[in-house]
């Protein structure tokens, strides 16, 4: 029912608890546990009526899965890191999630629907605006995929790689944090095309996964590297086509030595600067000029208009077992401080996921 429509007098639905992630204050360098705080609350399982002030589209929903994203780390800063907006010290963590509607007053959404989108780090969320909601139809698949190959880091390897990186045939492709959500994707993206793919990594295990799970053509562990240039002349003895940076640093300024003429660089993220007081520099910008590289930062947002697509091609490729992905779960809400941290300290193997509850 709208709000404004004559209603019966409403029946009170008793609170139940709600435990919470509260982010505590403002930070510089790494982010600690302690940081965020596990806090019990309480809330209704029933939104209020129009006459207690219920905003007219507002949804109430129950938080299934919750994902640890990198980017996170740029909403415990008061400026947002320039991109999104902080989080509020003493309210709950913010970020992607899968959910189930308990109640809803959007025309959109109806009790019981599945979404996935920008929701609370609490196991019920109360979300007055969902705009960045999308509604899941296909459960053929493990919900889970919705925080991860099917939701926003799927989207990010589709439009980086395929619209951003403007991919042809034989090219030769180079991933960063490779064995991560987005990463792991790339890669798979461009071998489906006829790519030479090689990524990187920061275990053995993982290059062990990129080259006999997700089949790379090659992988190298970044930290037994004394000298990059080097690792990557040896993989790449005829330069770069397209660079896939999730890291920046040292590793981009190295790659950038190693670009081939026209080559692209899509700058997805910078993970190994994030924690950093003082950035790191790039040095060899002298490729850029010479060999007329192009290098072009994004976002996913300005490609959700792509979703419908991606997710059709996405579901193609699962279901013809031509996509695997990886997860890194842990269970409860109580788990989610210390996978998210781990994330900067390379702690995951492939995307990270928090379980709140299984429906």
């Amino acid at each position: 029912m709208e709000c404004g429509q004559e209603e019966q007098a409403p029946v009170v639905e008793p609170e139940v608890k709600n435990r919470q992630i509260l982010f505590r204050d403002f930070l510089t360098g790494y982010p600690k546990e302690s940081n965020m705080v596990l806090s019990a609350g309480t809330i209704r399982l029933k939104l209020p009526s129009c006459e207690q002030g219920s905003d007219s589209k507002a949804i109430l929903v129950k938080n299934l899965y919750l994902s640890c994203d990198p980017f996170m780390r740029h909403m415990m800063t008061p400026e947002g890191g320039g991109y999104a907006t902080p989080y509020t010290p003493g309210s709950p963590i913010v970020g992607y999630g899968v959910a189930k509607v308990i109640d809803s007053r959007h025309p959109d959404f109806k009790k019981g629907d599945l979404v996935w989108g920008i929701t609370g780090w609490e196991e019920y969320s109360l979300i007055s605006e969902p705009t960045l909601l999308f509604k899941i139809t296909d459960t053929d698949v493990p919900l889970s995929y919705y925080v991860g190959l099917l939701g926003m880091p799927g989207l990010t390897a589709y439009a980086g790689f395929y619209e951003v990186c403007s991919p042809k045939k034989g090219e030769y492709v180079f991933v960063s944090a490779a064995s991560g959500a987005v990463g792991q994707l790339v890669g798979q993206f461009a071998k489906l095309m006829g790519c030479y793919v090689v990524g990187t990594a920061g275990s053995n295990e993982k290059v062990h996964l990129l080259k006999n799970k997700f089949g790379f053509d090659d992988a190298f562990n970044y930290k037994e590297e004394p000298d990059l240039n080097m690792a990557l002349k040896r993989c790449f003895p005829e330069g770069i086509d397209i660079y896939f940076d999730n890291v920046g640093g040292p590793m981009l300024d190295a790659v950038i030595l190693n670009m081939r003429s026209h080559g692209r660089i899509g700058l997805c993220g910078l993970i190994s600067q994030y924690n950093r007081e003082k950035p790191e520099g790039i040095y060899n910008l002298m490729p850029f000029l010479v060999k007329c590289v192009r290098m072009e930062g994004f976002r996913v947002p300005h490609y959700y208009h792509m979703y419908p697509q991606f997710l059709e091609l996405a579901l193609k490729y699962i279901r013809e077992k031509k996509l695997i992905y990886v997860e890194d779960t842990v269970e409860g809400l109580e788990s989610a401080p210390a996978a998210l941290i781990g994330l900067f300290a390379g702690r995951n193997v492939g995307k990270q996921v928090v379980v709140v509850a299984r429906e």
